[in-house]
C-alpha cells in the first residue's frame, strides 16, 4: 500500500454567520465570457482551495452542473470559507451569479474516529476535488476532498493531503492507519484483497479437523468396499503420519514441514515435482478424486465465487474489515470443527469424502491466512507469515500441531545491520497434557517464551521445568528473557494489521 499521507487538522476557521447575505457582498465569482448557467438555473459548488490576500480571500470553486459536468471557477470572498464548504448558486442574469452559503451542510472531516473506524478498515471513497497547495516543508503538495461511500460515515466528506493528485470522480480505496493517517490501496491490490478475503471466508466455513479425517482413514483402510487404488492412497496418507516420538528428530520434523501441503504451489512453480508424491495436499486432492469416482456425491462444495467487478465492488469492500468468517479465520489457532460423528467401523465413503474436503479446506485456510498476515510496511520492513498444521500419531490416537511462524525483516535500505525478529506460535492437544499453547520469540539473540496450559497439573509441571528449560537455552548460546506459564488460554482477539506488527519489548 502506498501512503496518501497525513490527514492534517485544519486551523479553526471563524464561524460563518447563518444570516450572511447572498451574492456579491459575500462571494464574487469571476465569470468567463458567459455564464455556465441559464438565467434562473441553480447549481451547487464546493470550495476546493482557499488563499488569503491582503484584504480578502481567494477561492477556487468546483461547480457541478445538472448534467454532471464540472467547472472550476475563481472567486473572492470577504471572509474565509473552509475547504469543502458547499455553496448554492443561482444565475440572476447571463453575467451575474448569486451565491448562498449552505449553513446546514456539515464541514468535511479532518480526522477519523478509530472507535468507529478501527485501524485496518477499508474505506471506499469518490474524489470530489484535488488541488495543489502552497506546500511548506513537511506538508503534502495536494489537498483532496473525498466522499465516503461505505461504513457508518457513508455520505460524509473527508479532507486528505497527498503526495499525488487524485483524479476527481475516481473511486479510491483507503485503509485506516490511525486517526490522522490513511493509506491508498492500488486498484490491482484492492481486487486481489477482495478475492483473498472471500476465498479465506469460504474455505474457513467449510474446514474441518485433520485429526478426525485420519481417525476415519484408519477405520476405512481395510474396508472391502474400497478399490485397490483408493486403498493405496489411504495407506500412503496413514503411513505419512509420524509418531509423536519421531518428531524429536530435527530432520524428521523438517521433512514433515516440507510435505505438510503449504509448499505445494511453490514446488509446482519451481518444478520440484519429485517432492509431490508425499505432499499432504497432493494426497488429499488424489483422495477426493478417487472418492468422487466411488460415490455419487460431489467431490467438494462449489468453490467461492468472485463477484462481477466493478458492479459489486462496493458491497465487497463494505464487507471487508467487518465481522465475518474471514476475521474468524485469522485467529490462531483455528477452532476444531467436527464434520461427522460417524467414526465407527464401516464408515461410508460419502462421509469420508466430506471429511477429506473439509481437511483440504482447513489446509487452504492456513495458506490463505498466511498470505493475509504477510505485510510490507511503509518503512520498508516486512512481516512474513507461515501458518499450517502437522498431523501426528499419539499411540492409536491421531492429533495435530498447529503452528504460525513469523519473521519481521528490517528494511534493507537503511544501511544498518539488523537481524530479523522471529516469533513462533504453537497449539496442540496431547494426552495426558491436554490443550496447550506456546508463544516464543527470538530478537537480537534474546529468547522469551510464554506457555498456556488448560489443565492445572500440566501448568504446575511446566512451571517446575522452566528452570531446566532456561539452562538448556543458555547452553545453546542464547540470552534468556521471560519464561512464564499460565493456567488457561491466552486472551487473543482479532489483530489489526498495525497490531500484528511486533517489536522487541526489551530493546
Amino acid at each position: 500500500m502506498a501512503d496518501i499521507g497525513t490527514i492534517r487538522p485544519a486551523p479553526a476557521s471563524p464561524t460563518v454567520a447563518r444570516t450572511a447575505p447572498p451574492a456579491e457582498s459575500v462571494v464574487r465569482i469571476s465569470l468567463p465570457t458567459e455564464s455556465p448557467l441559464l438565467t434562473g438555473e441553480t447549481a451547487q459548488a464546493q470550495v476546493v482551495a482557499l488563499k488569503k490576500n491582503l484584504q480578502s480571500f481567494q477561492l477556487l470553486l468546483q461547480l457541478t452542473l445538472s448534467n454532471g459536468r464540472q467547472l472550476t471557477l475563481p472567486a473572492e470572498s470577504a471572509s474565509p470559507l473552509p475547504t469543502g464548504s458547499l455553496l448554492n448558486i443561482i444565475a440572476l442574469s447571463p453575467s451575474r451569479l448569486a451565491v448562498y452559503i449552505d449553513n446546514k451542510a456539515e464541514a468535511p472531516l479532518k480526522s477519523l474516529d478509530i472507535k468507529m473506524l478501527p485501524v485496518g478498515t477499508l474505506l471506499q471513497t469518490r474524489v470530489i476535488s484535488s488541488q495543489p497547495t502552497d506546500a511548506l516543508e513537511g506538508q503534502q503538495p495536494f489537498k483532496s476532498v473525498v466522499t465516503l461511500l461505505n461504513s457508518n460515515l457513508a455520505g460524509k466528506q473527508l479532507v486528505i493531503d497527498s503526495l499525488n493528485e487524485l483524479k476527481p470522480g475516481s473511486l479510491v480505496t483507503l485503509a485506516v492507519r490511525d486517526a490522522q493517517q490513511v493509506a491508498l490501496i492500488p486498484s490491482s491490490g484492492r481486487l486481489d484483497q477482495i478475492e483473498l478475503g472471500q476465498q479465506l471466508a469460504s474455505q474457513f466455513q467449510r474446514q474441518g479437523s485433520l485429526a478426525q479425517l485420519f481417525q476415519a482413514l484408519s477405520l476405512s483402510a481395510g474396508s472391502p468396499d474400497t478399490s485397490k487404488t483408493l486403498r493405496t492412497t489411504l495407506s500412503q496418507l496413514l503411513g505419512s503420519v509420524p509418531d509423536i516420538e519421531d518428531l524429536k528428530n530435527p530432520d524428521a520434523l523438517k521433512a514433515l514441514f516440507e510435505r505438510s501441503g503449504i509448499l505445494l504451489e511453490r514446488h509446482l512453480v519451481s518444478g520440484e515435482t519429485e517432492r509431490l508424491s508425499q505432499d499432504y495436499k497432493t494426497l488429499l486432492l488424489r483422495l477426493i478424486s478417487q472418492l468422487s469416482q466411488n460415490t455419487a456425491a460431489s467431490a467438494s462444495p462449489p468453490p467461492a465465487t468472485v463477484p462481477n467487478l466493478p458492479g459489486n465492488l462496493r458491497n465487497a469492500l463494505t464487507a471487508l474489515g467487518q465481522s465475518n468468517p474471514k476475521n474468524a479465520a485469522l485467529n490462531f489457532p483455528l477452532p476444531s470443527r467436527l464434520v461427522s460423528s460417524l467414526l465407527q467401523e464401516g464408515i461410508e465413503l460419502e462421509e469420508l469424502l466430506k471429511l477429506a474436503t473439509a481437511a483440504l479446506s482447513r489446509l487452504q485456510t492456513h495458506q490463505l491466512s498466511s498470505v493475509e498476515q504477510t505485510h510490507l510496511y511503509p518503512d520498508g520492513s516486512r512481516l512474513l507469515t507461515w501458518q499450517g498444521e502437522l498431523p501426528m500419531r499419539n499411540g492409536d490416537h491421531f492429533t495435530s500441531l498447529q503452528y504460525k511462524i513469523q519473521e519481521e525483516r528490517p528494511p534493507q535500505s537503511t544501511g544498518e545491520s539488523r537481524d530479523s525478529i522471529w516469533k513462533v506460535d504453537l497449539a496442540f492437544d496431547l494426552d495426558p497434557l491436554g490443550n496447550m499453547q506456546v508463544e516464543a520469540k527470538l530478537a537480537r539473540g534474546m529468547f522469551s517464551s510464554q506457555f498456556w496450559a488448560e489443565q492445572k497439573e500440566t501448568a504446575a509441571l511446566i512451571t517446575h521445568e522452566l528452570e531446566h528449560f532456561k539452562e538448556r537455552l543458555l547452553e545453546a548460546g542464547l540470552t534468556v528473557g521471560d519464561l512464564q506459564c499460565t493456567l488457561g488460554k491466552p486472551v487473543r482477539g482479532l489483530r489489526t494489521h498495525i497490531e500484528e506488527r511486533w517489536v522487541d519489548e526489551s530493546a
